[in-house]
């Protein structure tokens, strides 16, 4: 009896706290889902001493914003389901924030999982419990290490490590005893360059081409898995492969080349007992050379002999005594860490769409789409046949594959038979960017079902969907779908097909943030950034390309400019300041740098690359060679370092600098001076040369005096339409901001049209030349083939981000963090008649779909829970906005702001609500 009247006291006190609170308790209205630590799902083998915590609310309800959470966090699943958090007990916070919350308990050791989930406190009422989450530490500190880095640091009989290397791949086997009944088992490694791991024969994990590449003198990668249920009692056997990614270099010279595959592995065993045992990489391995896999290269492909296929090799009881003893060999330079972002995984499957015989025992396969990844192959002949696969992104006019543009890329699978029964085989260690294959030595007559194609990249979410009214924008769109993700693996790419393949930092400085409209790739650019760093050299100076396995020390502006832009959009986006915090003193480092050494009176002096690819005047031409074309190096740099230095005093900010904040304003003001003085005409009203480029950077940065802005903006819309006849004029530099920089100035007329030109030089003219991705140049298709892949991103400048912000209307608030605060304001220009959007922000799914009709413009707009959003409906009457059946000002949730040109402006809380016009309102 005294319990019950404790238990009805507690509920009374309750709902008096939250009465007074202000909330109700009730708990059906919101639910707390999706929980993630540091983004990731139940992620195993952190390291971070504070890892961040976030989730999401949904609810049915209308303006639902959360108020308080209360975070528990115990050491044990019993302790969570009991509401002990003896890790930590946040008790009730007040905030509404619900991203990047920080670990607040107590200290963290290596190894130890922890449970933890969430519940809030709303106006609307009071959610349960979230669903139970973990997360499990990796190790605090190297002390955690017992294993031995082993490798066979040599070369065997065929094997080179110079010009095109060659090598085959590395075995590694062991085995072991596991008496008595094993609680856990944690398996952690790091392979170099890849590898695949097995135990008792079964792979560990779905991922590929692991772990991600690094500067292998900087960093180096380790993964952990949770590997309980391969153990079985008595004998068991660990098996591992090493392929050559790129820590042994496809091209030596021409590619940094870190040495021979080498592994380090540890497997900790808990038994039931609470005692532990490891197995750990050391001499009492055995290894081999002399497997199937003959030889790995990224650029030239996979040979493999399915005639030295060893059965069994990774199970126990397997005859070992021709292998060799495994070496214990030096470490790699670089800090071994563990893995934060996420791993390539076979993300799709393409199924041929077409074949055809071009000579005697030679076929094409036509997969329907330029891709990324390999060939899965089903084939039965004799024993000694060699099937070889050879890949391209185009045909040659007779139906061959033309391979100019792969310039030394080998690009070339081979299979030889091991007997006449029927295998599938697919690739482990190489991976190609193609549409076609030529498939040579198959027996028999090859068909489609023979074949099937494995797309490849980091695993990620899909987070948006974008489709309107025009096939030609959608068509761009799917091509840039295919070409973002083409290029994802463990670091964004330029290309995916040629002897290249670098993270060139200029391709993703605007294409960054349209990307992550489509995909969920903060984790990766997160990792991208500290590839970065770890190209900085002494004197501050950063490589063009990270990880360097190029260092390209330009000492360029526009390019590295992505260091600090891409952090700026990570923690716009997707809330996540620590990359700020982590790298503010090397960007303030960079930008020391170019300013001792390259300004001359605020002026920045030094350039290297340009207006980059911007369309020449002749066909065949890489570079236009017009100095009527091109952009005055200094502009570009200065501006780009006037900008740049506005978003580091943000940062300044942000990260408790601010000391420096002055510094910055400072500098910005000298910089905005001495760049007029040298690149305005204030009698024209046009910068420099007048080309789009130098007038668009210069009113985008804000750098344009007052008063002067509209001229400048008229000769961006007259060297566009009359100039340049309605198409593009402008390269990598200018493309950033083209699209986004028109509409925004009153002309997304001339910016539909860029997006639906059919003709040279638009996006649509690669769509009518058959491309289903983005060429690297305008004119691919008849330029100098030393530089024309086919498989590129950065020409789509801002297009994609125009499509989601500007089209469909989707953004962050100025000042806004993670879509906390919401801008919808579409524009609904003459030439579409619908456009239709979604996009799943760390916060919720964010939708906008309009539509005209001849009598009506129509907007279902959608605000995730513990958001809000100010609304412009497109009319100039507010009183005809209607939501739902009501008018706008009396609909619920909904509250008139103001008017401005062209828009009714209100303000909505989280919700599904439905804006209704009369045409021509």
């Amino acid at each position: 009896m005294r319990d019950m009247k404790g238990r009805i006291f507690y509920a009374v006190l309750s709902a008096g706290l939250m009465a007074f609170l202000g909330v109700a308790c009730c708990r059906d209205v919101v639910r707390v889902v999706n929980p993630r630590c540091e983004m990731q799902v139940n992620p195993v083998g952190l390291s971070a001493a504070a890892p961040h915590l976030s989730w999401e609310l949904i609810s049915g309800e209308r303006g639902v914003e959360q108020r308080f959470y209360r975070i528990l966090v115990a050491s044990s699943e019993e302790n969570l389901d009991a509401n002990r958090g003896d890790k930590w007990d946040s008790g009730w916070v007040r905030s509404d924030e619900s991203v990047y919350i920080p670990y607040g308990g107590a200290p963290l050791r290596s190894r130890e999982t922890c449970f933890w989930k969430v519940r809030v406190k709303t106006g609307k009422g009071c959610s349960a419990w979230s669903q139970p989450a973990a997360w499990t530490m990796g190790f605090m500190d190297a002390s955690a290490w017992e294993a031995r880095w082993i490798g066979l640091d040599r070369c065997f009989e065929g094997e080179r490590t110079e010009g095109h290397t060659r090598l085959a791949a590395r075995y590694f086997r062991k085995e072991f005893d596991a008496p008595g009944e094993v609680r856990r088992a944690v398996l952690y490694i790091s392979g170099l360059g890849l590898y695949e791991a097995y135990i008792n024969g079964k792979r560990i994990g779905t991922q590929v081409l692991a772990q991600a590449p690094t500067d292998y003198d900087k960093s180096v990668f380790y993964n952990v898995f949770d590997v309980t249920e391969t153990i079985c009692p008595g004998e068991n056997a660990l098996g591992v492969v090493l392929g050559n990614g790129r820590y042994v270099s496809p091209r030596n010279p021409g590619m940094r080349h870190f040495g021979f595959p080498k592994m380090f592995l540890q497997l900790e065993l808990e038994y039931a007992d609470g005692t532990c045992r490891k197995v750990i990489s050391d001499d009492s391995w055995r290894a081999t050379a002399a497997g199937p896999i003959r030889a790995n290269n990224e650029f030239d492909g996979e040979e493999y002999d399915a005639r030295m296929e060893m059965p069994g090799w990774n199970e126990s009881g397997y005859a070992d005594e021709a292998w060799l003893q495994a070496e214990t060999v030096a470490a790699p330079g670089g800090k071994l860490t563990v893995q934060t972002n996420p791993m390539i995984e076979i993300m799709d499957t393409v199924r041929p769409v077409a074949i055809a015989r071009i000579a005697p025992g030679v076929h094409i396969l036509d997969m329907g789409q330029n891709m990324v990844g390999w060939l899965s192959m089903r084939v039965q002949g004799k024993r000694g046949q060699t099937v070889r696969l050879r890949f391209a992104e185009t045909l040659k006019p007779d139906g061959s594959l033309y391979m100019d543009n792969l310039r030394e890329a080998e690009v070339t699978d081979t299979y030889t038979i091991a007997d006449e029964r029927e295998h599938l085989w697919e690739p482990a260690f190489t991976y190609h960017g193609f549409r076609y294959v030529e498939i040579t030595g198959y027996p028999g007559t090859p068909s489609l079902s023979d074949f099937e194609g494995r797309v490849v990249y980091d695993r990620m979410a899909t987070t948006g969907s974008f489709t309107t009214s025009d096939t030609t924008i959608n068509r761009v769109y799917r091509n840039a779908y295919r070409g973002i993700r083409s290029n994802y693996r463990g670091m964004p790419t330029d290309c995916p097909q040629r002897d290249e393949r670098q993270g060139w930092l200029g391709d993703r400085t605007a294409g960054a943030l349209g990307e992550s409209y489509i995909f969920d790739n903060g984790l990766l650019y997160a990792k991208w950034l500290q590839d970065i760093e770890d190209t900085q050299r002494g004197d501050g100076a950063l490589s063009d390309v990270a990880p360097n396995y190029w260092p390209v020390y330009n000492d360029d502006v526009t390019w590295p400019s992505a260091y600090i832009v891409i952090a700026q959009m990570l923690y716009e986006r997707f809330g996540n300041l620590q990359p700020i915090v982590k790298h503010y003193d090397s960007m303030k480092k960079w930008l020391d740098h170019v300013r001792d050494n390259y300004m001359v009176d605020y002026i920045v002096t030094r350039d290297y690359y340009g207006d980059w690819c911007m369309p020449p005047e002749l066909p065949e031409l890489i570079h236009s060679q017009d100095p009527a074309r091109k952009t005055n190096g200094a502009l570009l740099s200065t501006s780009t370092y006037y900008y740049l230095i506005g978003i580091m005093a943000r940062f300044a900010g942000l990260t408790g600098n601010t000391d420096d904040i002055a510094y910055f304003e400072g500098q910005a003001i000298a910089i905005r001076e001495a760049y007029n003085r040298k690149f305005f005409n204030p009698a024209t009203g046009s910068y420099s040369n007048n080309t789009v480029t130098a007038n668009l950077l210069s009113l985008v940065y804000g750098l344009v005096p007052k008063g002067y802005e509209e001229m400048v903006f008229r000769h961006i819309v007259d060297k566009t339409m009359v100039d340049f006849d309605g198409h593009v004029s402008t390269g990598l530099v200018g493309i950033r901001h083209l699209m986004q920089g028109l509409t925004r100035h009153g002309r997304a007329d001339i910016a539909l049209r860029l997006a639906t030109n059919r003709d040279y030089p638009s996006w649509g003219y690669m769509v009518e030349k058959g491309a289903t991705t983005i060429w690297e140049l305008w004119n691919g298709d008849t330029a100098d083939p030393a530089m024309n892949s086919g498989n590129h991103v950065m020409l789509l400048g801002d297009l994609i981000a125009w499509c989601y912000e500007d089209l469909a209307g989707i953004r962050n608030a100025d000042g806004a963090v993670a879509f906390r605060r919401i801008v919808l304001k579409p524009s609904p220009v003459e030439g579409l008649d619908f456009v239709d959007a979604s996009y799943r922000s760390v916060r919720g799914v964010i939708g906008s779909s309009w539509a005209k009709t001849a009598d009506a413009f129509t907007w279902k707009v959608v605000i995730p829970a513990n958001a809000s959003a100010v609304v412009y409906v497109p009319t100039c009457d507010p009183s005809s906005v209607r939501e739902g059946d009501r008018p706008a000002r009396s609909a619920e949730g909904v509250k008139f702001l103001r008017s401005e040109p062209g828009y009714a402006v209100f303000e909505v809380g989280s919700g599904a609500y439905c804006f209704n016009v009369a045409r021509g309102q």
